[in-house]
């Protein structure tokens, strides 16, 4: 990958040298390793094109993929500081390059910017012997050139920083020389320059110095300690100088990995050879490693590790038994092949973020990386999720992905989400891992409060208290927290020209309806309440209902006595009767009305008290007064009847009407049998019959034809609603506010009553009322003038009625208002 620089920036800190790139529009800061804390690497909010203001709004952060915060942001200035002690060695060993990944994470909306910090080596160690002292022992019979491996010094430092040249201290029998080894690695050699002779110096001190690159240069050093032993003919000799192997790291303890063999061309004791490491082997490897001292098998003893250590170098020593011993070295290098033993790993760069239910398509959840210790196709992650959730992933760089939205949400359905993502290696087997992610989804006001039902219908008694409770509304929101508090209005409307809600009042948080005033029946019978129940949510929602509240009747007025009338006392007239009139003589009739309705209108007369109780009788259900016997020469030509009248209601009300008579000699009767009336031929009433009988025609005629116009629109009606003729129920007549005619009949025992109703639910203004009784001989049908229902001013006409056994009602819309 070719290096495009977006920027050079020169700053000196401590002495070193910060540099700022992009690297494929990823940003690079390069800096030298063990800066003090607080040193500025860069501005961080300028490279990444945001405002100082972005830092809190967006919350910019910083995370580290090596788990440790080496680096923190200003929040005042922008800029990326450095936070903890940064020690390259420790963080990337000897490795050649090391770069510390960031992620810097912004929310409102979410990204993920990812920089590199290049962490420079700077000259901070010197080269190290394993230990101070080293000896040798060599035969003086040791022909000249023959090298001897020395031990190499180590420096935690890379590059030109660590270790380039070693040196000896001035021997005439030695020198050094240096053995390049794969990866331009160098190892010392002792080699024996002249011949040594034990009588003339049987000790030769050494002094090995190991030079790093640096600048300025640091060195390590070790004495080498060579003693000169008496001769011993042959030294062992390795068929190899080194020895290269390659194992799998999965390799069980026990494997044999590599034999080695050394000759030693003596006889006897002297030719016997015993194999071991190296002097100076770490305790790291002989942990791992076994060495058989007599075979020269090599094999393993513990468990290997790629990730740990992918190569292994050993020294080997084979020495013979001979007195001076002599010995000979080699060097095995144990290269480890990687197997795929470790399962990725699922890491949150970021927590996820509550979602709102509207969110567009690809609005970033969470930010995730995958990791594998492993290398090659090993290390290879692929992630996937688990289907049927509204979210999927979005590859963004080197194993890091973006979680986003990929439908749309309702928290109403799903408040929550566990999603599974499941990490796969490319491994052989694969090896996987899961991770479940919860994410939250926040409530939008979606959805308008909803009343249990679209209409409500209430029954309220008459003369109820002020202020008493007529019904409790309520509503519920399917959304969440304040897009969910509701609150109930009533919505102005006029009843009666008068805003209802000089009527009703409401409870604003929990839809309970109070009465203002207590309502009169005879005044208003039903009325109309629009309610409004409003959501909280920003805008907010709401849905309305409507309350129809129906005022039943309650038996709260008296029988008004319309005739005789007694509107000014003494001036009721007597009824004249003459004294040859026989039983069931008609004397007159006590006509009442009642302004309440149903039963408690219902009217019965009662002779209370009279002057002679045998003589007149009073009919229970018309009101008819009427002779029980024949007027007898000793009855009082004055008698007075007090008639009780009294309705059907709980408590019962009642009045009482006078009635006076005078009997007469030779008076006419003023009130004929019609059907006697019809039978007498006379000249003189032929014309009126005449008339009366046309009359009676053409109201036949025109009722025929009203009751055909009826019947028609009925079966038309009952098409789509049903039977226009139902046996009436409890508080039926409530239940059709339209402007309908509504004749009721009802039957309790011998009593028939008739209400005919007219007008829309907010105005019963038209009411007419009958009450009959079969018993009579003659049934009337009494048609009351349209007018308020407390004042009945004129009977209108008196008619024969015969009406059927059982209560019905009958509907017809559209009727026109009748006229006297």
């Amino acid at each position: 990958m070719g290096y495009r620089d977006w920027r050079w920036q020169a700053l000196w800190w401590h002495h070193f040298f910060l540099l700022w790139s992009t690297i494929d529009g990823q940003t690079r800061y390069s800096i030298p390793e063990e800066l003090k804390q607080g040193s500025v690497v860069g501005n961080l909010a300028k490279d990444l094109g945001l405002g100082l203001s972005d830092i809190f709004d967006r919350k910019l952060r910083v995370a580290s993929e090596a788990g440790k915060q080496y680096f923190s942001v200003d929040a005042g200035k922008g800029e990326l500081v450095v936070n903890d002690r940064i020690d390259r060695e420790a963080l990337c060993g000897q490795s050649a390059s090391c770069v510390l990944p960031l992620q810097v994470v912004t929310e409102n909306p979410l990204q993920l910017h990812r920089i590199e910090i290049e962490i420079r080596d700077i000259n901070d160690n010197s080269p190290i012997f394993s230990t101070e002292e080293r000896s040798l022992k060599i035969a003086e019979s040791t022909a000249t050139g023959v090298r001897f491996p020395l031990e190499t010094a180590q420096d935690q430092d890379v590059g030109s920083n660590s270790v380039k040249s070693y040196t000896l201290s001035k021997d005439e029998c030695f020198s050094l020389r240096i053995k390049e080894l794969s990866g331009s690695r160098k190892v010392p050699e002792l080699v024996l320059e002249k011949l040594l002779d034990r009588e003339k110096q049987s000790v030769h001190q050494l002094l090995l110095t190991a030079l790093d690159g640096g600048n300025p240069v640091k060195t390590g050093t070790t004495k080498i300690i060579v003693t000169v032993l008496d001769n011993n003919d042959n030294v062992p000799v390795f068929k190899r100088p080194s020895y290269n192997v390659t194992v799998h790291e999965n390799s069980v303890p026990g494997s044999v990995l590599v034999k080695v063999e050394a000759t030693d061309t003596d006889e006897g004791v002297n030719g016997e050879i015993e194999y071991a490491f190296g002097e100076h082997t770490p305790q790291s490897l002989l942990s791992i490693f076994h060495l058989d001292s007599g075979t020269g098998e090599i094999s393993l003893a513990g468990q290997l590790d790629y990730e740990s250590s992918a190569m292994h170098e050993i020294d080997i020593t084979a020495k013979d038994k001979g007195v001076p011993e002599m010995e000979g070295h080699c060097r095995v290098q144990i290269m480890v092949i990687d197997v795929n033993d470790n399962a990725p790993e699922i890491v949150l760069t970021s927590n996820p973020n509550p979602v709102r239910e509207d969110a567009a398509r690809g609005t970033v959840v969470a930010l995730i990386s995958a990791q594998d210790l492993d290398s090659g196709d090993n290390g290879k992650v692929m992630l996937n999720l688990a289907k049927g959730s509204p979210f999927n992933l979005k590859s963004s760089f080197s194993n890091n992905y973006a979680l986003v939205t990929s439908g749309p949400l309702d928290r109403e359905s799903f408040s929550e989400y566990n999603i599974e993502i499941t990490a796969t290696d490319s491994g052989s087997p694969p090896l996987s891992s899961k991770k479940i992610i919860p994410v939250s989804i926040t409530d939008v006001n979606d959805n308008p409060p909803m009343f249990t039902q679209p209409s409500y219908n209430v029954y309220l008694k008459e003369n109820g208290v002020a202020g008493s409770i007529l019904y409790s509304v309520s509503a519920s929101d399917l959304d969440f927290g304040e897009n969910a508090k509701i609150s109930y209005s009533i919505l102005d409307s006029k009843v009666q020209d008068v805003s209802v809600s000089s009527y009703v009042y409401i409870n604003s948080d929990n839809g309970s309806i109070y009465s203002m005033h207590s309502f009169d029946y005879e005044k208003l019978k039903v009325f109309q309440i629009q309610v409004q129940a409003k959501d909280q949510g920003s805008p907010s929602l709401s849905s309305n209902a409507t309350v129809h509240v129906f005022i039943l009747d309650q038996n709260d007025n008296a029988p008004a006595v319309i005739y005789p009338s007694s509107a000014a006392p003494g001036s009721l007239s007597p009824q004249r009767m003459p004294r040859s009139a026989k039983a069931g003589h008609l004397v007159t009739k006590v006509t009442a009305v009642d302004a309440d309705s149903g039963h408690n209108a219902w009217i019965s007369y009662k002779l209370a008290e009279a002057t002679d109780a045998s003589l007149f009788t009073v009919n229970l259900y018309t009101g008819e007064v009427r002779t029980k016997r024949a007027v007898s020469e000793q009855d009082d030509s004055s008698q007075r009847l007090l008639i009780e009248v009294k309705d059907d209601g709980e408590p019962v009300q009642s009045a009482t009407a006078t009635v006076s008579i005078l009997l007469e000699d030779g008076l006419h009767e003023p009130v004929l049998d019609l059907r006697h009336k019809a039978a007498e031929p006379s000249k003189k009433n032929g014309r009126i019959t005449l008339y009366l009988i046309l009359s009676l025609a053409s109201v036949s005629v025109l009722s025929l034809v009203t009751f055909l116009i009826l019947t028609v629109k009925c079966m038309r009606n009952s098409r789509s609603s049903g039977s226009c003729c139902t046996r009436r129920t409890d508080y039926d007549d409530y239940k059709n506010p339209n402007r309908n005619l509504q004749i009721q009949l009802n039957t309790d025992g011998p009593i028939k009553y008739v209400e005919v109703l007219g007008g829309d639910m907010l105005s019963q203004s038209q009411s007419f009322r009958s009450c009959m009784s079969p018993m009579s001989e003659y049934s009337d049908f009494t048609l009351i003038k349209p007018s308020s229902t407390t004042d009945f001013k004129e009977v209108i006409s008196v008619l024969d009625a015969s009406l059927p056994d059982s209560t019905w009602t009958f509907e017809s819309q559209q009727v026109s208002k009748v006229e006297q």
